[in-house]
């Protein structure tokens, strides 16, 4: 096809600009759309009058749970800005895995950056005291398998999760359930190394299910992929920290619940004292319960 042919087909140009050229239809009535008609749905994106009919056609629980959650502003609408916070974790993890690989110092850095609870206690190790990796131990993996499943998980719960909360909540939310799952390690099982976002990925799971419930959402799925990787991590073989998933889940629901609960802007102190108090929480689990559990 020639230029001139292919500018006098308006098939290639966006049905509300025609003055547009576009390679991207609606998945509901396949016009063509330009980016600013564009809105992501499940599947591709649909365009302006697809998205109207999609709203009147929500039921009267989800149009209620749409108004509790967003203040009135639609969840259909599209999301302001991009997923940063998601893509920054993804590549500064990427980019820690890929140091690990170097020969000679990759053992070395990951050895500086994972968790074990005997790091935390001077008094019982001879003086070490290396706090850091409560949560560095979220950058690095085991292998190529092992990153590619967490950031492949962070990175489809991130698009949807991070424009919901914004970015400093979402931040908050990741940072919290790692931490929360290097926590249950050091009280279930203090001795063992672990390494992984595992923890952190599980807390984005169950803050998804806390809000999904809240927008009237059907969270099943979520529910069943949970369940399916706890079950995993008891099969013998695996070597799967179940505990770090129990911590980071418990945690991403707690976080979660204290969104929903503090959502509104004259809400915003309290929602930060719950988050401080729930980080103090974390730190005074693992002031008492670890050691106790190493010295029984």
């Amino acid at each position: 096809m020639t230029n001139t042919e292919f500018a006098s087909n308006r098939d290639n140009f966006c049905y509300r600009h025609p003055d547009r050229q576009s390679f991207v239809l609606c998945q509901r009535c396949m016009r063509t759309i330009c980016p600013e008609c564009q809105t992501q749905a499940a599947v591709g994106v649909i365009c302006p009058e697809c998205l109207k009919d999609q709203k009147k056609n929500r039921t009267p629980a989800q149009k209620k749970a749409d108004r509790r959650w967003n203040g009135g502003r639609s969840i259909l609408a599209p999301a302001t800005g991009r997923p940063v916070v998601t893509y920054a974790i993804i590549a500064l993890t990427a980019f820690v895995w890929l140091l690990t690989l170097i020969p000679g110092i990759g053992d070395s850095i990951k050895g500086a950056l994972l968790f074990n609870a005997v790091y935390l206690y001077p008094d019982l190790n001879g003086g070490v005291f290396e706090p850091w990796r409560v949560l560095t131990a979220a950058l690095v993996h085991s292998g190529i398998w092992h990153i590619g499943f967490n950031m492949l998980s962070l990175w489809i719960i991130g698009r949807t999760l991070e424009p919901m909360l914004g970015r400093w909540r979402f931040l908050t939310l990741y940072v919290l359930s790692a931490v929360g799952g290097s926590v249950a390690v050091a009280c279930i099982e203090p001795l063992q190394s672990v390494l992984g976002a595992s923890g952190a990925v599980f807390g984005l799971f169950g803050a998804l299910i806390i809000i999904g419930r809240h927008m009237g959402a059907n969270v099943t799925g979520i529910l069943v992929i949970i369940g399916l990787n706890l079950v995993i991590g008891f099969v013998p073989g695996f070597n799967i920290a179940w505990q770090a998933h129990i911590g980071g889940a418990v945690v991403g629901l707690l976080v979660a619940l204290i969104f929903t609960r503090t959502k509104r802007r004259d809400q915003r102190l309290w929602q930060i004292l719950w988050l401080v108090a729930l980080g103090l929480g974390l730190v005074a689990l693992l002031a008492f319960v670890p050691p106790a559990v190493m010295l029984a």
